[in-house]
Order: structure tokens, then sequence, then C-alpha cells
């Protein structure tokens, strides 16, 4: 039988199709309307009491309430009510125009700040707002908050022997593929470790966590997700809009004043002096790291999610390291590369800024935040040497190696290869840019100095960018990079046993898949990739070998820990089923796409490199007609894997929603779990 919100759904739809067939007057209303209640819920939207519940926070875990009314016209809303549970919410209420388009003109939001609840289970929200001329608009919403088993134990309280008492997690570690699926890790196992007579050789180290689950990873507005939204859900546990992170939607045009919800570094800090570090592959204003450390609608504001970090994270999110590309948001305006600007700047609404207890902001696209980081305490490293050169008493740590997005690894290990070369990171202006292994290790390093714990979030973002690109090999050599990264946390939770560790992804990119392995030798493939050989199918039905014409392709590994080369004979194929148009030709392509984000883009030699799919591997006339428009693969709706280890990662197998990664990382941290101790690993 459907659910009331099925029918209700149903009913939205009927009656938008009937509104679009009759001529009426946009906003005509007989008494005031709240049109949105934050948190989110299907009580509001759909009358349907039941669970799922839409929002869900931690006892004490702040939040935003905020409702939307509009107003009769030529009136005005002069105050607003919220009770929980029928009690009053005795906090100031906000009143701020709404200026988000379709509104009428007198239409407002109104908000209470950081509010909290202690008490576990569903609760009711009722809002009441009132007219200039007396009338009442009232709404009805829900919540949950989540109980945390055992969560009476102190702030140091970790039972380390193993005997089967109760053991919480005193640190936390997040280890995020962005884009990566299923078929991502098992091509970087077979490329790194190859498989014969049925089995692979040996396992990637991500493979060896003893507890394995699938995520759904739908956002609060699709079924598709992108990685604000898909990375938000591991720092706060709540659902946000495609675009958002940190914040629910709301309707007004500021990137900045949305209603929040507080962060797992905020949270644990707070409450506990645990202390945070975000590392990334990526500009670190991208929308994974950015997730975990700030609160915004537009995940590409850059020169305010930068600012945030230093003005909010550090003082409220206890924020000790910070790690990747994205030096151009941390120069003043006029600076070469730099990237700040008026127009991703913020100043906050008085109400967020008292409510919340942190700055308002400024607009100064001149700061030098480098600068500011530094007189903050920081140690700033800009290259792999300065990064090794890292002291035992540093306790708070700025890295960063490119202006934008970092190279990923197979650029990088070129150029470790062959140092006197010039190639692509030189190109790049950064030839000395540290692997994400190196940044994982030297971020445990700082932040193992906090007694009292940490969470650390590392991303291995260029999985997802080159899976965007359908550039296969340096996705690969990107998971390939991520799982040493991986590798490098379990050793570290070998040694600390009240460390439980995360690996998952964001979402899954570009519905990749493994096809096959060529029936060719890889000089033949340069032959037909030249276009020397009779049209495309030289390329596919000659060269694409399925099941038993698949067999096992071999990549011999350096002592790097790398392939020698991602060129072999009979390599290993991928198709993607989330594809834009493109040319293929199964070689590994000597130049990346060209990276918009790149402040030098436009400027050779950045601006020779080809600027998209059907612009490369076109000599052997093999195109691909994609399932998407544009040049660039896309996102998809598919479940991903997360993989557990060590304390509290029993609770992570089965299938489960993004945001229940959250709740289960949390009962580890807060309440711990009763475990045996050969059920440890």
């Amino acid at each position: 039988m459907p659910s009331l919100r099925q029918h209700a759904a149903q009913a939205v739809c009927v009656a938008g199709l009937a509104v679009s067939t009759l001529t009426v007057p946009t906003f005509v209303q007989a008494a005031p309307v709240i049109s949105r209640l934050t948190p989110p819920s299907a009580l509001f939207t759909f009358n349907d009491p039941n669970g799922p519940y839409t929002a869900r926070f931690l006892p004490d875990q702040r939040f935003d309430l905020q409702i939307t009314v509009k107003p009769d016209a030529d009136q005005t809303i002069t105050s607003a009510e919220f009770f929980v549970n029928g009690r009053k919410v005795n906090k100031p209420v906000a009143l701020a125009p709404a200026t988000a388009s379709g509104l009428p003109s007198n239409t407002v939001v109104m908000t209470i700040r950081a509010y909290a609840n202690d008490n576990p289970g569903v609760h009711t929200v009722f809002v009441r707002a009132k007219q200039s001329d007396g009338q009442h608009a009232t709404a009805r919403g829900n919540f949950e908050i989540v109980k945390m088993h055992n969560a009476d134990l102190g702030k140091d309280d970790y039972d380390k022997g193993g005997n089967g008492g109760r053991r919480r997690a005193k640190n936390i570690i997040y280890l995020i593929g962005d884009g990566m699926g299923i078929a991502h890790r098992t091509a970087a196992r077979l490329m790194l470790h190859g498989a014969a007579q049925g089995k692979a050789n040996a396992p990637l180290a991500m493979d060896t966590f003893p507890f394995t689950g699938l995520v759904a990873t739908h956002s609060l507005n699709s079924i598709v997700t992108d990685s604000s939204p898909g990375a938000a859900c591991y720092a706060n546990g709540n659902k946000s809009n495609n675009n958002q992170q940190g914040v629910f939607p709301d309707d007004t045009t500021d990137n900045f004043d949305n209603p929040r919800v507080e962060l797992i570094g905020e949270y644990l800090w707070r409450k506990q002096g645990r202390t945070l570090g975000i590392v990334t592959t990526s500009d670190v204003f991208d929308a994974t790291p950015g997730a975990f450390g700030t609160h915004t609608a537009n995940r590409g504001a850059g020169t305010g999610i930068v600012d945030q970090y230093l003005d909010e994270a550090v003082a409220k999110g206890g924020l000790r390291v910070l790690m990747g590309g994205g030096r151009k948001w941390f120069l003043p305006q006029g600076t070469p590369g730099s990237a700040r600007a008026l127009n991703s700047d913020y100043v906050l609404p008085a109400d967020l800024s008292s409510g919340w207890n942190v700055p308002a902001g400024e607009i100064d696209p001149q700061r030098d935040v480098i600068a500011d980081f530094e007189n903050s305490g920081f140690e700033y490293v800009y290259d792999t040497a300065s990064l090794g050169e890292v002291g035992k008493k540093t306790d708070r740590l700025l890295g960063l190696f490119s202006f934008s997005n970092m190279n990923v690894a197979k650029d990088k290990i070129d150029k470790r290869r062959n140092p006197a070369a010039a190639g692509v990171v030189d190109d790049f202006g950064f030839p000395d840019q540290p692997m994400l292994d190196e940044m994982t290790a030297k971020a445990l390093d700082v932040l193992s100095r906090n007694k009292r714990g940490f969470t650390l979030m590392v991303e291995a973002a260029s999985i997802d960018k080159q899976a965007h690109n359908m550039d296969t090999e340096r996705w690969i050599l990107d998971t390939i990079e991520f799982d040493r990264a991986i590798a490098v946390c379990k050793k570290f939770a070998e040694k600390n046993g009240d460390t439980l560790v995360i690996v998952t992804a964001d979402h899954e990119c570009a519905g990749i898949n493994i096809i096959g392995g060529s029936r060719v030798t890889n000089a033949d493939l340069q032959t037909r990739a030249a276009g020397n050989t009779n049209g495309p199918l030289a390329l596919r039905d000659q060269v694409v070998g399925i099941y038993e014409g698949a067999g096992f392709p071999f990549y011999p590994t350096a002592n790097d820990g790398y392939p020698t080369t991602t060129d072999v004979d009979f390599k290993m194929l991928i198709g993607y089923a989330g594809n834009s148009d493109r040319y293929e030709d199964w070689l590994t392509n000597p130049l990346p796409l060209r990276d918009s984000q790149q402040p030098f883009n436009n400027v050779a030699p950045l601006s020779t490199y080809p600027t998209g799919p059907l612009n490369r591997d076109v000599a052997g006339g093999f195109g691909i007609t994609g399932q998407v428009p544009g040049g660039s693969a896309v996102h998809t709706g598919s479940d991903i894997p997360v993989s557990a280890y060590g304390i509290g990662s029993s609770m992570f197998s089965g299938v489960m929603d993004n945001t229940d990664v959250f709740f289960k990382a949390m009962q580890a941290a807060l309440g711990g779990t009763r475990i045996r101790p050969e059920a440890l690993w």
C-alpha cells in the first residue's frame, strides 16, 4: 500500500499539472502560509508522521529552526513562535526578507539559531506566525534525536584492555575516495596485484578491512548527489541539497546565511576537545573538504569557504591540519594566481553570528590568509621537502601544494621517476607535490599530539575528477594512491587500538565497469590508435575481448609501489555508463584534460592541453556516443561500498543510508561498543 508521503507526492504532481493548464493569479491567498519549515520533514511536506525521518541529530547537536512565511498582499508578518513537543523554544526569533526568486516581495524567513535537544526520540515542531491583521499561519514538522548507547562514558574513558568491556573510539578517520564505486576498487586491485586462475593475487589494503557494506547516496533534492551533500552527510548526519554543505536549504540568495547543522569537528571539539584534520588532493575549498569544515549554500564560494576555515573551524571546530591544493584562495587579490574575489566572500547576518558565537566575517579579498594562519600558530608548508621538515612539536599545520587541484598520482609519479625531464607537474608550476599517503602520515603525526583524540578526513579527490574526464589510467592510479593512504591509516589503527577507520565514497562517478581485456599487444594497439588500420572497428571489434577473451591482464610493479607502465600488452579495458561523447583508443593519455579551476588554465603551456574528451584520441576514429550531454561523465545514483576497521567496525555491514555512517561513527566515538577481543579486527 502506498505510504502517506507517496500519496502526497502524487497529489502534488497532479496538482502541478492542473495548475499548469489554468490561468490563475500566482499569489492569491486567503491567509498567510508557511511554505517551508526547517529542519525538513515528511510530516511537513507530505503530512506523513512516520519514519524514515529526514532530519536526525545527536543529543545536544546544534541546528537552526526556520520557516518561510508568505503573508497576504499588503500585510506583513509581525512575529513567530516555535514549539517543540508543545513547549515554546525561548530563544530569539530573527526575521529577514526572503529574497529567492518567485516569492511575493513581502515573504520573510524567521529563524532560531543553534537550537539543541538532549532527549532521544522523535520530536514534533509546531510553528505559529502572526500576520499584521491578526491572522495566523501554522505548520508542523518533526525531527529525531538518535540515541547514543552507553554515552555515559567519561571524556577520557577509553578501555584499551580488550577484555570485553565498553570501548570508545578516541580517533575517527574518514577516508573518502571521491566518486569511488565498486568497479573503481576492482580495477585498482587488478592493476596493482593482478589475478590468475580466477583469483586475485593479493588484496588492496581496503580489501583487508573486516566489515563491508553498501551505502545509498541520494541527496535531499535528487536521487543523484553531488559531492557537497554526498560528503556533508558524513560530517553532520543530515541530507543537504546538491551544491550545499553544512546547511539546510532556505529561501534567500545569500550563500552563507542558511540554517546550519553542527559538524562533527565542531561537536567533538565543543563536547570533548577532540581536534580535526582535513587532507585532500583537491583544492581545499572543494566540496568534500569544505563539507567537514564549513557551512555554505554554494560550494563554489571559495573566498568565504577558506576564510571560514580560519575564522570559525580553528576556534570552533578544533581544526589543526589543513592540507591539499588551493593556494589561490589564500593569496591577496592582485597576487599572481590569486582567485580571491568580492562575489565569493561573505558577511554573516547578526543573528547567525551571535546565535552560533562566530565572527561575522568581512568582505576582504585583499586578505593574506596564509599569513593569518601563521599568525594563528600554524606551520605552513608548500612542497614535499618542506612537509618532510615538519618538526615533532608542530601541532598546527597548513599545507598548500598547488594553486588549485593538486596534480594526479600518474603525473607526480612520472616526475619522481625522471626528475630531470620536464613533465605535467612542471607545466603546472609545482614539481614537488607530496603523495596522499605522505600527507596522511604527517597529518596523523600532528593530530596525535592531542591526547583527547581527533577526527581526520582524507580525500582522494581525483578518482572522481579523472573519472569525469574518462581518463582511465589516471583515476586507477589515484585509487592506488588512495589505497596507500588507507594502508597508512590501518597501520596507525593497529598501533592505536582506540581508532575507527572508515573507507567509503561520497557517490559513484561515471558508471564505471570493467568490460574486458585487450586482445592485442601494446605495439599493435598504438598502430590502431594512430589510424593505420581500417576504421573504428579496429579499436572495438578487433580489440575488446569479453568473457574468456579478457584473460588476466598483468601490470609489473616498480619499487615505488606503482605499475611500471599502464600500457601493457593485453591490458584491462574500462567502460563508462554515465559518459558523454568521447573518442577512445585504450591508451594512457600523455596529458590530462585542461582543468578550468587552475588560475593559468588559459596561458601556455596549460592552454595547449586537450580541452575535452572529443579533443583527444581522435586519430583512431573510434567515437563513442554518450548517455549524457556535455563534455564530462557524470555521477550516478548507484550505491557505493563502505569498509571499516577498528573500534565499532562491526556496525558497518549491510545496506545503509549515507547519514547512517555518521551516526554509527558517532556511536563508536561517544558510546563505544561492547565487543569480544577476537572480533576486534
